[in-house]
């Protein structure tokens, strides 16, 4: 069993704020859903999943992954029920439901579950090393999101000269400097290219437009920032995360999560 929850802060696009393999699974019951899309796949036995009113077992290497704040719950069928599981966070994880197609969950069947427990094996054996190679971590999270999507591979996304030259110059200025009051007018000039041109690049690489990867990135720090320094008032965490005033702040993170920042501190 290798089971791993992340404790350092986020700054890569996408990644996992938990994972393992080899769970025991006990039942579990989450009336008001969970923060992050989670994924769960039989190893072995088989359990039943109960989401919107419906039922589904999944038998050995079947899956699925559940949207945030969905209510569910599942319990085993079987004597015993050994899962596999990854949560996903990061940056830019507002942009998730865009690139799934805001479905509340998506199965997966056995061909499928097969690439994802070896991928998932991967990323493990990253995340035992001291220090984990965060970049290639992020790397193999997208590719396992890519699974649930019909987009091509995160290493032809990786490998393509216009991300290359373009996108990733941007992403890594937004996670360095994202408390500064940026603005895409300023991140295109970076990279000499208009703000519309590089908001369709987002778009064809990461399912969102620049602005809402900026927006995506300031809100991921600040949930960051609501769990971790509880004592910490909200117009400072405004401050932190580049929002001119706590106002905007509050209402772009209720707009972007459904919860008011106070709210998602206590539910967390």
């Amino acid at each position: 069993m290798s089971i791993i929850f992340r404790n350092t802060p986020v700054s890569e696009p996408f990644t996992f704020d938990s994972l393992g393999n080899g769970w025991k699974q006990d039942r579990v019951n989450r009336p008001r859903g969970y923060p992050y899309y989670h994924y769960i796949q039989t190893e072995t036995g088989a359990g039943k999943v109960e989401i919107d009113g419906r039922h589904f077992t999944l038998k050995e290497q079947e899956g699925m992954l559940i949207a945030p704040f969905v209510r569910h719950s599942y319990e085993k069928t079987t004597d015993e029920w050994y899962t596999l599981f990854a949560t996903f966070t990061g940056t830019a994880e507002n942009a998730l439901p865009q690139m799934l197609g805001n479905r509340r969950f998506i199965l997966t069947g056995p061909e499928q579950g097969k690439r994802i427990s070896e991928l998932i094996s991967v990323c493990l054996g990253i995340c035992s090393a001291s220090p984990a190679d965060e970049a290639a971590l992020s790397v193999e999270c997208y590719r396992l999101i890519v699974y649930f999507t019909e987009r091509s591979s995160a290493e032809q996304t990786a490998e393509d000269p216009l991300y290359q030259r373009y996108v990733d110059p941007v992403i890594r200025e937004i996670e360095s400097n994202y408390s500064l009051a940026l603005t895409v007018e300023e991140l295109s000039r970076m990279v000499f290219i208009t703000p519309q041109y590089l908001s369709r690049l987002f778009r064809r690489f990461l399912g969102c437009s620049t602005y809402e990867y900026l927006t995506s990135c300031r809100i991921g720090k600040a949930k960051q920032l609501l769990i971790t320094n509880p004592r910490l008032e909200i117009q400072d965490i405004a401050r932190k995360t580049g929002f001119s005033d706590a106002s905007h702040f509050i209402a772009v993170f209720k707009k972007m999560t459904g919860f008011t920042p106070m709210e998602f501190r206590r539910m967390n």
